[in-house]
């Protein structure tokens, strides 16, 4: 910050440096975040998100993509630490590997709320 500049609430400004820390960490989330701004990558965390565990083939066929680009896709958020995998002897699955994520899905896309009793009964 330039020490001759006029700042107009001085216990705001110095809060808000504060709160803004490290520039790497924010570096590091932008970078995150633009992993995540894609659509057809956010369909795919949102699924892997409610599945738990998901191979590639299934989100494809949740997600209208071929396997070829949710391969791809997946290739991008495993390099960015987004999602981890687990083999199933042949099937490898897919989950998410970032607690913040996980927040984040929630946040945007909130599980879906138990029908009332008697439309379950319907």
């Amino acid at each position: 910050m330039d020490p001759g500049r006029k700042l107009i609430d001085p216990d705001r400004v110095a809060a808000a440096i504060d709160g803004l820390g490290d520039r790497a960490v924010i570096d590091e989330w932008a970078q995150r975040f633009s992993v995540v701004a894609d659509p057809s990558r956010l369909a795919l965390l949102v699924s892997i998100h409610y599945a738990r565990e998901i191979s590639v083939t299934d989100l494809a066929a949740v997600t209208g993509m071929t396997d070829t680009a949710v391969s791809q896709a997946l290739r991008l958020l495993r390099a960015h630490g987004l999602v981890t995998t687990r083999r199933d002897g042949r099937v490898v699955r897919y989950r998410l590997a970032d607690a913040t994520v996980h927040e984040l899905i929630h946040r945007v896309r909130p599980h879906a709320e138990q029908p009332a009793k008697d439309e379950q009964d319907r």
